[in-house]
């Protein structure tokens, strides 16, 4: 499949125009606003000078659709997946978690969720892999991985205060 066409026009005093001309040959357009808002235009498919729709986003909602639009920053904690349904999720433990001073083994996080802890980061250091007598300290952050629904249960012990 051939690339899309995107072209870029300068807007003196309002921005930049993004026109994107799609594999089925329709004609979108998106206007970058010096303000950080955008205008998003759609063409009609009978003539593609002529503007169907147009939505003018505010930064927020520009940021969402962005979001929308580009899987992998569903979540800002979210670090990868994979196509047998697995994800990476960075947890960071409270000052004041139950957990603060105990060590990983107590936490029964991978026995309960299946979901492993695979790292922790505190201050400017990793430390992979931790072993079962890690003691946890507030700050920390954990990289835990495993399925959706187990990553969710982990960061639901982990987040006991």
């Amino acid at each position: 499949m051939p690339a899309p066409r995107m072209s870029t026009t300068p807007l003196p005093g309002i921005g930049v125009q993004y026109d994107l001309t799609t594999r089925e040959h329709r004609h979108l357009s998106v206007i970058a606003h010096r303000d950080g808002t955008r205008t998003v235009n759609v063409y009609r498919a009978d003539d593609p000078d002529a503007c169907a729709q147009s939505l003018h986003l505010t930064e927020p909602e520009t940021a969402s659709l962005i979001d929308a639009l580009t899987p992998a920053h569903h979540s800002p904690n979210l670090l990868s997946t994979t196509d047998l349904g697995l994800v990476a999720e960075r947890i960071e433990l409270a000052a004041a978690s139950h957990w603060n001073g105990r060590v990983v083994g107590e936490t029964r996080m991978r026995t309960e969720t299946g979901a492993s802890l695979v790292a922790v980061l505190r201050r400017a250091q990793a430390i992979p892999s931790p072993t079962p007598d890690f003691r946890l300290a507030g700050g920390d952050i954990l990289i835990v991985i495993g399925t959706r629904e187990g990553v969710e249960a982990a960061a639901e012990i982990l987040g006991r205060e």
